[in-house]
C-alpha cells in the first residue's frame, strides 16, 4: 500500500493531505507558501508547520511520493527549497509543479479539458488529449489576472474613484476605508498607492456584498469579472481548436472563491459560456485542486524506477 502526500499551495492558503489508497490519514491547512506573497521565511515556516501537523496526524515519518502544486512554481529556487523540505519529511519521490496543473488533473485526471481558475489570482489552462497545453491570463496581479479576487478589489477602488469624481453614488470607498483603517480619502489613496501596498484581494468579499445589495459600481465590476473569465475560456477553446485541431467541445471545469462564493459572478459566468457555446459541458461544482495533487502523487509512487 503506497502512502502519498498532496499539497495545494494557493495564493492565500495551503492545504495538505496524506492518504493511503482512499483513506485520509492526515489533513491540514495553513498560510501561503508563495514566496512572492509572504516572503521566503514565512513560506518555509508555513510549509514545515503544515507538514508537521499532517504527519503527526498520520503517525508517519515518511511517504512514498509527494506532489506539490504551488503558484509561481517556475520561479527560480521554488522547486529546490520545497524539495529540500519534502526530503526532510521523508518523501521518497516528489515533484513541484504549478497549482494550475494539479487543479487541471483534479478535474480531468490527465485527460483533455479547460480549467478556469479564479481565486486570489486567475488563470485559464486547456489540455489536449495528447497532453499539449494552452493558457490565457495568469500574468500576475499587476499585469493581468482579470476576474480574480485581486482584480475585483483593485478595480472596485478604481471605479469608485471615478464615481466619486462624477458624484455618482457608491459605498465602495466607505467600505474600503473601513477595511483598511483609513479615516480620510487622502489616507486611502496614500495606502492604496503605496509599495508593496495593501492586499486588494481582501476587499473582494466586501465588494461582493455591496453588489448583492445593489451598489451599481460594485455590480459593474463583478459583471466585468465574469465577462473576462468567459473570454479567457473561449480564447483557450479557440487555441485548442486552431492550433491543435480539436474538433467539437472539450469540458470546462472551474475552481476558486470568485466563482464558488460570488453568486453574481458564477451565474454570469455560466450564462456567458452557455450563450457562446451551447454544447459546452461546464462543471456545476468547483474542482478541489488537492485531489489532483494526490492523484499525481499516486502515479508518481507507482512509476517504475
Amino acid at each position: 500500500m503506497k502512502i502519498v502526500l498532496g499539497v495545494d499551495g494557493g495564493g492565500t492558503r495551503t492545504r495538505a493531505s496524506i492518504v493511503a489508497d482512499q483513506q485520509v490519514l492526515g489533513y491540514g491547512e495553513n498560510g501561503s507558501i508563495k514566496r512572492l506573497r509572504v516572503g521566503s521565511e514565512a513560506a518555509e515556516y508555513n510549509l514545515r508547520a503544515l507538514l508537521t501537523d499532517v504527519f503527526k496526524q498520520a503517525g508517519l515519518t515518511d511517504v512514498s511520493a509527494a506532489s506539490v502544486g504551488v503558484a509561481s512554481a517556475s520561479m527560480p529556487g521554488t522547486a529546490e527549497w520545497i524539495g529540500a523540505v519534502l526530503r526532510d519529511f521523508g518523501a521518497e519521490r516528489w515533484e513541484v509543479i504549478g497549482d494550475e496543473v494539479i487543479a487541471l488533473d483534479a478535474a480531468f485526471r490527465g485527460g483533455p479539458g479547460i480549467l478556469q481558475i479564479a481565486g486570489t489570482g486567475s488563470n485559464t489552462i486547456g489540455r489536449t488529449p495528447d497532453g499539449n497545453r494552452e493558457n490565457a491570463g495568469g500574468w500576475s496581479s499587476r499585469l493581468g489576472d482579470e476576474g480574480s479576487g485581486y482584480w475585483i478589489g483593485l478595480h472596485s477602488a478604481r471605479r469608485a474613484l471615478k464615481a466619486y469624481d462624477r458624484e455618482e453614488p457608491t459605498e465602495i470607498l466607505t467600505r474600503v476605508g473601513e477595511i483598511w483603517g483609513t479615516p480620510s480619502l487622502a489616507d486611502l489613496i496614500n495606502l492604496g498607492d503605496s509599495t508593496p501596498g495593501p492586499d486588494f484581494a481582501a476587499l473582494a468579499p466586501a465588494m461582493n456584498e455591496l453588489a448583492e445589495a445593489g451598489d451599481a459600481v460594485a455590480l459593474g465590476v463583478l459583471r466585468q469579472a465574469a465577462a473576462d473569465l468567459v473570454e479567457s475560456v473561449l480564447l483557450v477553446r479557440d487555441k485548442l481548436r486552431n492550433k491543435h485541431g480539436i474538433a467539437g467541445e472539450v469540458p470546462v471545469a472551474w475552481t476558486g472563491g470568485v466563482v464558488e462564493k460570488m453568486r453574481l459572478v458564477r451565474e454570469a459566468f455560466f450564462a456567458g459560456l452557455k450563450a457562446a457555446a451551447p454544447q459546452m459541458s461546464v462543471g456545476s461544482e468547483p474542482v478541489v485542486a488537492l485531489e489532483g495533487a494526490l492523484w499525481r502523487a499516486r502515479r508518481l509512487a507507482d512509476a517504475p524506477g
